[in-house]
């Protein structure tokens, strides 16, 4: 059973299948040092490698091995494209703001060229082009409109009259992105990692912090004392509430298989979501390869997004995600093979559609990097520029515009109707159960019975053995659902998660799910 050590779910992604698992000591002592980092994914690594560069001495810990959080689960586009549209940006924030965001990215980018030259990282990194093109439900005015944004932000896009490669492109109009890129996001870790070390740095897996407060954390017990505190797990672990009201837990789904080498550019595509969706974000597709061998490359399809917890608000069954994503992308990349790798992942989406990166809100020593909005990858870089400038004490060009104390009030429509979605979860108290009784759960599965006032979280294990648990999520009291396709509980109201055992592998829950003793 994979407690989230490995990984945080039951199926395995390309990055991780393909590299071996990064593992470091187990915390044995106390700790001082100038700089706590918690979290193993990309952030928190380019963070501890900024600091190591500027002098500090850092200390980093992760809950399970380096990219087993949502860093692993990835699909690594590296783009300054982003997933919400600069006209809405620009809308929402304003043009000047809208054009930071577009050099913030770029920066990024060329931030991780920099990094992989520099250091000589073996990780598949490419300069890539990428093309958004419209979904159906789309229209054709909003890419014009699109094209215009990223003309004032700044941005050397082209508006073509067919989308390359696609099958049926050639009647549909795209939006060029120049100068993008694509790299092998474990393989990129284990570079930072091992120059991480090589300049002094502290690396231990398998290290759960918790009671984390301006003088640091408590880690396996062991007290970890720093200066200032970089929280780097995806969503906050450290806040109770306030980046929560902010943003939003999704899930997305990847498929990946196998099409022979030459067939189609190295790429990136994008449609521009579906403008018909239930759910604020607007879930959309996106399209890479990636090399697999001499013969073969892996064309890396995602979408079919929905908020964690509530794939039945819509009847469509996790697994199911997979089907549909399948035939979408068949339809566009119809030389894709059998499918070889299927993920998922967690998407934390803002309601003003950038990352919150830099101080925690109320915090002079704490910093948080989060909202991720689908482009984890450059935002991550991004916060981790943004903090290491704010330790050394050199204010960041970037830090007002990803701010996490910011309020953005062209938002509030889209905060409201989340909000409101999230406070709709509670209501699972009176109506949560899915089981009607143990007798019902075969075995790999797991679900949520009724008993008088307590739901329980209940789990069948492939030897028979019936585990159960408080149904009760321990960060704000939601009730919990369970995933068939990555077998955990999810909670739908803040996106934490927990492994069928009742081991939390997402936040912002820091503990496990409570046992219950059953006959």
């Amino acid at each position: 059973m994979n407690s989230g050590t490995i990984t945080s779910g039951d199926n395995v992604s390309f990055w991780i299948d393909s590299s071996p698992i990064l593992s470091y000591n187990t915390p044995d002592q106390d700790i001082t040092t100038e700089v706590l980092v918690i979290g193993g994914g990309i952030a928190g690594l380019t963070t501890a490698y900024n600091l190591l560069q500027k002098g500090k001495k850092v200390v980093l810990v992760e809950d399970g091995f380096i990219g087993s959080g949502e860093t692993g689960r990835t699909t690594a586009h590296l783009s300054n494209a982003l997933d919400d549209r600069y006209y809405y940006l620009e809308n929402t924030l304003g043009e000047e703001e809208a054009k930071l965001a577009a050099e913030s990215h770029t920066e990024a980018i060329n931030r991780i060229e920099k990094n992989v030259t520099t250091l000589d990282i073996d990780c598949n990194f490419k300069r890539v082009n990428g093309y958004l093109f419209l979904h159906p439900s789309d229209k054709p005015e909003n890419l014009e409109k699109e094209f215009n944004a990223t003309q004032k932000a700044g941005l050397q896009t082209r508006l073509l009259q067919s989308t390359p490669i696609i099958a049926g492109g050639e009647h549909m109009e795209a939006l060029e992105f120049p100068d993008q890129a694509q790299f092998h996001i474990l393989q990129y870790l284990k570079g930072l990692a091992d120059t991480i070390v090589s300049l002094g740095g502290k690396i231990y897996t398998e290290a759960h912090a918790e009671n984390i407060s301006k003088e640091g954390a408590e880690v396996n017990g062991f007290k970890f004392s720093a200066a200032h505190i970089v929280v780097a797990t995806n969503t906050p672990i450290n806040d109770i509430l306030t980046m929560h009201t902010k943003q939003h837990a999704y899930r997305t789904y990847v498929i990946a298989g196998k099409i022979p080498k030459g067939t189609l550019p190295y790429s990136l595509w994008w449609d521009t979501g579906d403008m018909e969706s239930k759910w604020v974000s607007q879930p959309y597709h996106y399209v890479r390869l990636e090399n697999f061998d001499d013969n073969y490359d892996l064309l890396i399809s995602g979408g079919e997004d929905h908020k964690t917890g509530q794939a039945d608000e819509e009847d469509i069954p996790e697994t199911e995600r997979y089907d549909r994503l399948e035939a979408w992308t068949r339809n566009y990349f119809p030389m894709l093979d059998e499918i070889t790798y299927r993920w998922s992942g967690q998407v934390m989406e803002p309601v003003d559609c950038l990352g919150f990166m830099g101080k925690n809100p109320g915090d002079d020593n704490i910093f948080i990097i989060t909202g991720d909005s689908g482009n984890g990858m450059t935002h991550a870089t991004i916060g981790a520029m943004i903090i290491s400038d704010s330790i050394i004490g050199v204010k960041n060009k970037y830090e007002d515009l990803y701010n996490p104390a910011r309020i953005s009030i062209k938002a509030t429509g889209d905060f409201l109707k989340e909000a409101g979605n999230m406070a709709s979860q509670y209501l699972d108290w009176i109506t949560g159960a899915d089981l009607e009784n143990t007798a019902d759960l075969p075995a790999g599965e797991g679900g949520v019975l009724s008993s008088g006032l307590k739901k329980i979280a209940v789990y069948r294990d492939y030897d028979n053995t019936l585990s159960a648990f408080s149904a009760v999520c321990p960060h704000l009291g939601c009730i919990v659902k369970w995933n068939s396709d990555e077998k955990s509980f999810d909670c739908p109201c803040h996106g934490s998660r927990f492994a069928a055992d009742g081991t939390v592998t997402n936040g912002p829950a820091l503990t496990d799910l409570a046992k219950i003793h059953i006959k």
